[in-house]
């Protein structure tokens, strides 16, 4: 028999595809629309942040440049592109949609459904008394279930939800700090090894007209052989310190580009930094910028979020043990080709009560109240790693202050000296072993001076990142009061 042949299966079938049809579309417009605005509960982007504006940046206007990069532009690039961040920012996302799970638990649920089938009865096994009897049945249902109480199972889920998102988001601001940092550093080390590469060659050069010295008063007989040879090992070993220099700073252009989400060995032009002064004295109250870093660190108010979260998972895993109150209502028609159309519907509350589920919501409250002593401890391990890390990033700062006007000094002293031990030398009164150990420590203090200076920008972002503050303000403190490299 055709659809077409049957107006009343033809009927059904309508009815049916419309079901089958919203059925379908709801589900694409619920995968579009946002009802809950969850959205907006993470930040807009991988460098993006809910709580602090000055780290926050709209990776949508990075636009690719020819130009050098400043070190603002290295750290934009870095916190857009690196994968860091965009699994940080994944999972917050993915953790503001688990928000909108919670909250659709307020809302009732519907659901239709419709069916045709085509029924054979056989009447008898005996050819000359059976009978078969053949006909089609239609039917079409819908159902609305809606949770009226449920002893604050819901609301836990949901706080739950809305903790972890907390602890989501810091985490995201926690790791674009440290992002941040990587990126500083890669930076300035950059520049570092490439004064040091550029020491190593006035080294090299040194060592050049040492050995040219030592093989001038050698061919005219007033040198040994064992000064020449001596001139010689130093100068060898002064090329081999300029290769190592270079692979160095090799390497350091490939963690740059690393660090900004690039292949290491794409090329990545950048510009000199503008150097600040160090302080004359870097003192500061330590026990109030720990208390401050504690109260700013991104990662302790994440950990803080993790104990909330699972305070609101004890409560649900309680309630999971409580009854639960619904009203339920359905409504169903169905016909056949042999027997008028019937319908049915149905109205009622419901009370549900899980009398016994084989100590199941037992240890799911013991596991959750487990999870709290885990999520303080945790708490607390960090709590006390950030007064570690605020304290040795101080004393990183106070040391590389003081290290950098002992270098200039050390400089400044260690140039005289290799004047007077090279002057020495070539008019004759000098040995080529107190030559040597001049130019040596000369090399030696260039390459101290450069790693301090670097390093005391370095130990700067680092105390910012352990206080919980690395944002672009602070690369635009330093570059207020700045000097020539």
């Amino acid at each position: 028999m055709l659809v077409n042949e049957h107006p009343r299966l033809r009927a059904a079938a309508t009815v049916v595809a419309a079901g089958f049809l919203a059925g379908a579309a709801i589900p694409a417009m619920a995968g579009q629309a946002d009802p809950f605005s969850t959205q907006g509960l993470a930040a807009s982007s991988a460098a993006g942040s809910t709580q602090r504006p000055l780290l926050a940046i709209p990776c949508e206007n990075i636009q690719p440049s020819q130009a050098p990069l400043a070190l603002a532009d290295v750290v934009e690039r870095a916190l857009c592109n690196n994968p860091q961040t965009h699994e940080a920012w994944a999972n917050a996302r993915f953790q503001a949609a688990q928000v909108g799970i919670g909250k659709s638990a307020y809302l009732p649920s519907i659901s239709i459904g419709g069916a045709e089938t085509r029924n054979r009865t056989d009447g008898g096994n005996s050819f000359a008394s059976g009978s078969t009897t053949t006909y089609s049945q239609q039917s079409l249902s819908a159902s609305l279930s809606y949770l009226l109480y449920d002893f604050g199972a819901r609301d836990a889920a949901l706080e739950n939800a809305k903790q972890i998102l907390a602890a989501a988001n810091d985490t995201q601001d926690a790791t674009i700090q440290s992002v941040f940092l990587a990126a500083v550093q890669a930076y300035y080390q950059l520049f570092a090894t490439q004064a040091a590469v550029a020491s190593a060659r006035e080294a090299e050069k040194s060592a050049q007209e040492s050995f040219n010295a030592a093989a001038a008063r050698y061919n005219v007989g007033s040198g040994t052989p064992a000064d020449k040879l001596q001139a010689q090992t130093a100068l060898s070993q002064a090329v081999l310190n300029r290769i190592r220099a270079q692979g160095d700073f090799s390497n350091a252009q490939g963690q740059l580009a690393n660090s900004m989400g690039l292949d290491a060995n794409q090329p990545v032009a950048v510009t000199p930094p503008a150097l600040a002064v160090p302080d004359a004295q870097f003192v500061r109250n330590i026990g109030k910028l720990i208390e401050e870093a504690r109260r700013l660190r991104p990662d302790l108010a994440a950990a803080e979020a993790q104990v909330n979260a699972a305070r609101a998972s004890a409560e649900a895993a309680r309630a999971a043990g409580m009854p639960t109150i619904s009203v339920a209502a359905n409504v169903n028609r169905s016909y056949t080709n042999l027997t008028d159309p019937f319908s049915s519907s149905s109205l009622g509350v419901l009370v549900n009560f899980p009398l016994f589920t084989g100590y199941n919501t037992t240890y799911r409250i013991r596991a959750a109240q487990a999870q709290i002593d885990t999520s303080l401890a945790q708490r607390e391990r960090l709590s006390q790693q950030v007064a570690l890390d605020v304290w040795k990033a101080y004393q990183g700062v106070v040391t590389e202050t003081q290290a950098v006007k002992s270098a200039n000094d050390l400089v400044a002293s260690a140039v005289q000296s290799e004047r007077v031990a090279l002057g020495r030398y070539k008019a004759g009164v000098g040995n080529l072993l107190d030559l040597l150990t001049a130019q040596s420590a000369l090399a030696s203090a260039r390459m101290q001076n450069i790693q301090a200076i670097y390093n005391w920008h370095i130990a700067k972002a680092t105390l910012a990142q352990a206080m919980g503050r690395l944002d672009f303000s602070t690369l635009e403190t330093s570059a207020s009061q700045t000097t020539s490299p």
